[in-house]
């Protein structure tokens, strides 16, 4: 028995639920679902202080070992940032604003943090990135999330010219509001990765 012929406004129902569905699909893929900077940094900031344990491994071309170290970080929104090693010895780096105050044992050193261009770099990517401010970040990098809450991953790259001669890239990654590793990479080949394990985040 041959088919009978479809009738016109079955056409139209199929190609309208088509229309809908190519839509729909497309709207999922749309920019406005990514998770981008500004999501990130809102979803950070909602945290204004925590604590941390660190472990820190340096993989130096000049030495047959890596170096080792862990310590502590701790930060308080909008700009206070510490960070003390415990292990091999003790040290502490201490960050007001833009004063910077280095220890070691019972000697101790204040200054300018904008005085050291590569002290200010590396600071403003950890404490940039836990505080959520996002105008100090692309005020110094250029700035890549990819992932989603879940799990994402934020590359810094200096804008200085001459600071990238020597910083090559910074990425930091984590879940939701937490930082749970940085990689600093330098021009040279050298690599630091720390890894960060909460123990304390204030809301």
């Amino acid at each position: 028995m041959p088919t009978p012929p479809r009738r016109p406004e079955h056409r139209v129902a199929v190609r309208t639920w088509l229309a809908a569905s190519i839509f729909a699909a497309s709207s999922l893929l749309s920019p406005a679902f990514a998770f981008g900077l500004e999501d990130l940094m809102r979803t950070l900031a909602s945290v204004k202080e925590g604590e941390a344990s660190f472990t820190e491994k340096r993989t130096v071309s000049s030495l047959d070992q890596p170096l080792l170290s862990s310590g502590r970080l701790s930060f308080t929104a909008p700009d206070r940032f510490e960070r003390v090693t415990l292990k091999p010895r003790r040290e502490a780096l201490q960050v007001n604003g833009n004063t910077l105050t280095m220890s070691q044992g019972s000697r101790s050193r204040t200054l300018a943090l904008d005085a050291v261009p590569e002290a200010q770099i590396m600071v403003e990517a950890v404490r940039g990135t836990l505080t959520g401010n996002q105008a100090a970040l692309q005020k110094y990098f250029s700035t890549q999330v990819s992932g989603a809450a879940e799990r994402w991953a934020l590359d810094l790259k200096p804008l200085d010219a001459k600071l990238r001669g020597s910083i090559a890239t910074i990425r930091v990654s984590g879940r939701q509001a937490e930082v749970q590793e940085i990689v600093l990479d330098l021009a040279d080949g050298d690599r630091s990765v720390m890894k960060i394990e909460p123990a304390m985040v204030s809301r």
